[in-house]
């Protein structure tokens, strides 16, 4: 499987950590992940917004090794916050689990299914 990460240079560079195209080719397994919120193994949803990003990607990755797969796997990853000012948390959960890695990405201001929700992603990984 190779994938190749591409920004068109007749676009918009991209403004955060993220890469505006992802190919990939010879593919043999791809894997949807349902968005994951932040609450924790025990179900408890933490108040603080950077807690509950930090859940997500503890979900995420178990979800991924579930599968045999890692974080190095995702090629798209879909955000929800409830709020602007949720950003910074989200931001920081995400760099704090993605390091360097840029797969595509969209960011979405919305309401989640629980008030008590602050942050939901979902993710498309590739083996």
């Amino acid at each position: 499987m190779q994938i190749r990460h591409s920004n068109a240079p007749d676009a918009p560079a991209p403004v955060g950590q993220y890469t505006h195209a992802v190919e990939v080719t010879g593919a043999t397994r791809t894997v949807y992940i349902s968005g994951q919120v932040g609450a924790a193994m025990d179900g408890t949803v933490p108040d603080d917004a950077t807690e509950q990003g930090r859940n997500v990607w503890k979900n995420i990755t178990a979800q991924l090794k579930a599968v045999g797969m890692t974080l190095d796997n995702i090629v798209k990853i879909t955000t929800i916050a409830t709020s602007l000012d949720h950003l910074p948390a989200v931001r920081a959960s995400r760099s704090e689990a993605m390091g360097d890695r840029k797969p595509a990405s969209t960011l979405i201001i919305g309401g989640l299914v629980s008030p008590a929700l602050k942050i939901e992603v979902e993710v498309i990984a590739v083996a």
